[in-house]
């Protein structure tokens, strides 16, 4: 996401460069999911990389509490049409301060911004694309669907792996990756021991971190081409997943 939205500073990298891969996944991967591609190529992968996983668990939620409040069954609720506007304005001049009820001749202008009356009818469903019938299709397409690359060094690392925290006590799948070679990763020797801490400090279990660093990782590459670790030292551990 750097040189875009917020992120046009001319003499600070850090403030362009904070959140600028996570910023520019989450528009990626909103976009892929609202177009119902995830449906439409139900054998394809996605893996968004160097971003962490912390927008996902986000963004899982965001999409999972719009979609209850705004799927094709529930978005009448917001139907101008069905306002009784008598009865609004009764209540804004009963209740309503002198700043509102001295303006009420605007009341068209303030109800537009929140559902146009004029709009095309066959575009009020923004999930059309999305054949999602209940909860737990949005879960499968971001807990099996979607990977995240995450670096060692990053503590929200620990959310993929926080049930208690994302939506339907899911997990997410975060793969294990550094940016060895790059200023961020001063000393390689210390990368694996990094993201290890997570698990030295309880945020992690040793089954969330051989999934972090291993699992995850290997069925990535594995449900895209299954013989991917074929005659590699992890030939064996891989076939047993």
């Amino acid at each position: 996401g750097m040189g875009w939205g917020s992120r046009n500073s001319t003499s600070n990298y850090v403030y362009n460069h904070i959140g600028s891969f996570g910023a520019s996944a989450e528009g990626a991967c909103r976009s892929i999911l609202l177009s119902g591609v995830p449906w439409r190529f139900p054998k394809l992968r996605f893996a968004f990389l160097e971003g962490g996983v912390g927008w996902a668990a986000n963004l899982f939620a965001d999409v999972l509490g719009h979609w209850e409040k705004r799927n094709r069954n529930h978005i009448g609720h917001y139907d101008p049409a069905a306002l009784d506007r008598g009865k609004l304005e009764a209540l804004i001049g009963e209740y309503g301060p002198k700043a509102f009820r001295t303006r009420i001749d605007r009341l068209d202008e303030a109800l537009a911004l929140l559902s146009d009356p004029d709009e095309d009818r066959a575009s009020i469903d923004e999930f059309a694309r999305c054949p999602i019938e209940k909860p737990e299709d949005i879960a499968e397409i971001f807990t099996e669907r979607f990977s995240f690359g995450c670096e060692a060094d990053d503590p929200m690392n620990a959310l993929a792996f926080a049930r208690n925290l994302t939506p339907l006590g899911s997990r997410l799948r975060a793969i294990f990756s550094s940016d060895i070679g790059h200023w961020d990763v001063p000393d390689m020797s210390g990368v694996l021991p990094e993201a290890y801490e997570l698990v030295e400090r309880g945020l992690l279990d040793e089954k969330d971190f051989r999934d972090f660093v291993f699992t995850f990782p290997a069925q990535l590459w594995q449900q895209t081409n299954p013989a991917f670790f074929r005659g590699t030292a992890v030939e064996s551990a891989t076939a047993a997943l």
